[in-house]
């Protein structure tokens, strides 16, 4: 049962959101967006001392999402959802970092924060029955979650549905996902497709058709997918790093992986999907796979800039250093 808790967990909460990067000057929105956590934090918690607002303890809480620490965020979106308690999307969040500290948990504790996790899904979605991301988080929790805690594929089914009409694509991918769950991988793959012609050949779809192929040991086929991904319409930034960390962990084409993320991290492409000291993170060990140790020290290095306790950056600097 504690697989089936964690699993959904992991898998639900980096596909399907994005946010839109803040406009202006140096910003805690844009150091949260542009994964500048170190920074981020800092200023917030200035700002929180002389203006507590919902809206600043809730980009703390990202900002300690992004670092891994929990129980942190946890406090920081509970005090937005507290001083904002009918904001959709600080329920949204307070689900989600809920859903991060649960995978790293006991199996009792699990149990408890996945309940959490659905009722503040549940109620972004009653305050915001218009955002699709946070239906779609909750239509993955539907589909992995145990009915213990609350999960259930009809309900999932009654999201696709909901779905269908803010994000045809979207409603598509939890298809495929009640496909695979219920072992029918010829359905999955349809719909799957069917979310890339929804969405246009959108970087998105071609993700998630990459990793049903993989989850296939369908390896080739996961390689064309994200071929196709490089040169897509880039609706959701984070799929060129997620799909880089796909071929490092299944060892193919690390050249191919290694434009993904420069992709990602070319100026401009900024965005909060996945945090930068991440993306340099990953680009650094795709550099040490490929024997470059200069160049992956040199991103290890960036990657500390932003986040100077990230343990993966640590530990891959001292890989390359010695």
């Amino acid at each position: 049962m504690k697989k089936l808790i964690t699993s959904f967990l992991f898998s639900f909460l980096f596909l399907w959101w994005a946010f839109p990067l803040a406009m202006g000057a140096e910003t805690p929105q844009i150091l949260v967006a542009s994964g500048r956590a170190d920074q981020a934090v800092q200023s917030l918690q200035e700002q929180i001392r002389s203006a507590p607002t919902a809206e600043n303890y809730n980009l703390l809480c990202r900002a300690y999402y992004e670092l891994g620490a929990w129980d942190a965020g946890i406090s920081a979106c509970q005090n937005a959802v507290s001083l904002a308690p009918v904001s959709g999307m600080y329920h949204l969040w307070l689900g989600r970092i809920y859903g991060k500290k649960a995978e790293h948990t006991g199996f009792f504790s699990a149990a408890g924060l996945a309940k959490k996790v659905r009722v503040e899904l549940e109620r972004a979605v009653q305050l915001d029955p218009n955002n699709w991301q946070a239906r779609t988080d909750l239509a993955e929790f539907y589909i992995e979650a145990p009915g213990v805690v609350g999960g259930g594929k009809d309900k999932a089914r009654a999201q696709a549905e909901s779905i269908a009409r803010l994000n045809p694509a979207a409603s598509d991918w939890v298809k495929a996902r009640l496909d695979e769950k219920n072992n029918d991988t010829d359905a999955a793959e349809r719909d799957y497709r069917a979310a890339v012609e929804a969405s246009h050949g959108g970087a998105r779809a071609w993700l998630n058709l990459a990793g049903f192929y993989r989850r296939n040991n369908r390896f080739d086929e996961m390689e064309q997918a994200l071929t196709r991904l490089e040169s897509s319409s880039l609706d959701h930034s984070a799929a060129l790093v997620d799909g880089a960390g796909m071929l490092l962990r299944t060892g193919r084409d690390f050249p191919l992986a290694i434009r993904l993320v420069q992709r990602y991290l070319n100026p401009g492409s900024e965005e909060e999907e996945v945090p930068a000291f991440k993306a340099h993170c990953l680009l650094g060990e795709l550099l040490e796979k490929q024997g470059d140790r200069a160049g992956a020290a040199d991103q290890y290095r960036a990657a500390l800039a932003l986040a100077h306790d990230f343990r993966p950056a640590q530990d891959g600097l001292r890989r390359v250093s010695s």
